[in-house]
């Protein structure tokens, strides 16, 4: 039982030279005031929080879409990997982004795509500097209660991308490489060097002293080891096995950002071209990463709120560990070509995969009397459903997590065809606790959501 002398504060840190190390949830800390966005789970208060995935190129539909509704249905092919965390998940059907499609604006719908999946509105067709869209969701949510934790929002990808010129016809790279956006006409950067995200959540504001830290190459735990020992003093044993587990994650993750420095070291670029200090080699390893990065953000409550964009719009890219070294928006354009298919069906699932590993950490995280995940709602899917009919409704979308208690997971959930995403959108801000009327292309909150 925690006494009031032995109460830690929500906001309790580790600190070190260079580094500071947020705590997760603990006992110790008490009956704390509840946020506006928190869920009471058991004697504590937990924060929702939310987070959006976005994925390149649509998916092969036929592959993706699960047969029946409710809880009876069947998870497709693609689907597969959710299998092991369906009772923590809903696939949401019947979802559209009106505008994303032409609406007389011709091609460019991986352009349109990545634009509009958080923001709801129509990108203005230039590939100059008037560029012209709207706030996404991310930013919506962080305008009103980003203030409440260290960082507002937080931003990830795997794909840089280009930031000017036209990268799909006639549409700014902005919009290709970016998913969140601040306001009409300022694209919010993405973060897609592990260290660099490490660094935003345990680093500090003296420069000089976090290069020295680096530079060493030790681990943050060894310069807030002191602190740490002396918490640990006034911890029960349930905190302590806590910290401990906590600690032997952020280990794990420097090992491997630092395995991915050391190979970058090892395999120089070509002269006149520029590589991230730290970038995997693998995608898989990449992906991962990054989703461990967003889970280490939301269980110590550094953010909220968090996009990521696992690849730019149109992406490209292969995936040679899964035996794909075609580019995926090539084989995107399968034509009913079935090696193609084969192949789109290896990268859909596969970034499927990634994300089930995501959840099923997210689940085994213990906060209070639940999990981490039963406090979240996490968004998984694509700004276009079919990649060979670059169509925008009846979208791939998941929602993983029980947002609090207020989402009933485990269902195919169906909506009528043309149901706005924004729909969705509307739901999850309200239960974040933010004010809001509508939003993008909305109609009113989504049914059907509700536990």
């Amino acid at each position: 039982m925690t006494t009031a002398r032995n109460a830690l504060s929500r906001r309790t840190v580790l600190r070190g030279i260079g580094a500071t190390m947020a705590l997760p949830l603990m006992e110790a800390m008490g009956q704390a005031a509840p946020a506006a966005n928190a869920a009471v789970t058991g004697s504590q208060a937990a924060p929702l929080r939310m987070a959006f995935v976005f994925t390149p190129n649509g998916v092969h539909y036929p592959s993706w879409k699960p047969e029946g509704a409710g809880r009876d249905y069947r998870l497709s092919q693609t689907l597969k990997p959710l299998e092991h965390v369906r009772d923590k998940v809903n696939v949401l059907s019947g979802l559209t982004l009106d505008k994303a499609r032409a609406n007389g604006d011709g091609p460019g719908d991986h352009a349109r795509s990545s634009a509009t999946f958080l923001t709801g509105k129509q990108a203005r067709k230039t590939a100059g500097n008037d560029i012209d869209l709207g706030i996404s969701i991310d930013q919506f949510a962080a305008n009103q209660i980003g203030s409440q934790t260290k960082l507002s929002s937080l931003e990830i990808g795997c794909e840089l991308g280009r930031r000017a010129g036209s990268c799909d016809s006639g549409y700014s790279c902005a919009y290709s490489s970016h998913l969140s956006w601040k306001d009409e006409d300022t694209p919010v950067p993405k973060v897609i060097d592990p260290a660099a995200v490490f660094e935003s959540l345990f680093g500090t504001h003296d420069k000089k002293a976090m290069l020295e830290r680096v530079s060493r190459r030790r681990s943050i735990l060894d310069f807030v080891a002191g602190d740490a020992k002396r918490l640990e003093r006034r911890l029960g044993a349930t905190d302590r096995n806590k910290l401990d587990e906590y600690q032997t994650a952020v280990r794990e993750i420097e090992r491997r950002i630092q395995h991915a420095q050391t190979e970058t070291e090892a395999n120089v670029p070509p002269a006149g071209t520029v590589a991230p200090a730290g970038i995997p080699r693998q995608v898989g390893e990449h992906l991962d990463l990054m989703y461990d990065m967003l889970l280490l953000a939301f269980q110590t409550d550094q953010t909220r709120i968090a996009s990521f964009m696992t690849g730019t719009g149109g992406s490209n890219r292969t995936f040679a560990e899964i035996g794909v070294t075609d580019g995926h928006h090539n084989l995107s354009h399968h034509r009913e070509d079935q090696s193609m298919i084969d192949k789109i069906k290896k990268i859909d699932q596969f970034y499927v995969e990634r994300f089930a590993r995501f959840v099923q950490k997210a689940s085994q995280t213990q906060e209070g009397e639940g999990s981490l995940l039963d406090n979240c709602m996490i968004m998984f899917g694509s700004g276009i459903s079919d990649g060979n009919r670059h169509n925008h409704e009846d979208l791939p979308i998941v929602l993983a997590g029980g947002g609090g208690g207020t989402i009933d997971p485990g269902r195919h959930i169906a909506y009528d065809k043309e149901t706005p995403l924004c729909n969705l959108y509307i739901s999850m801000l309200d239960r974040m606790g933010c004010d809001v009327d509508s939003f993008g292309d909305s109609t009113g909150p989504l049914a059907g959501l509700s536990a």
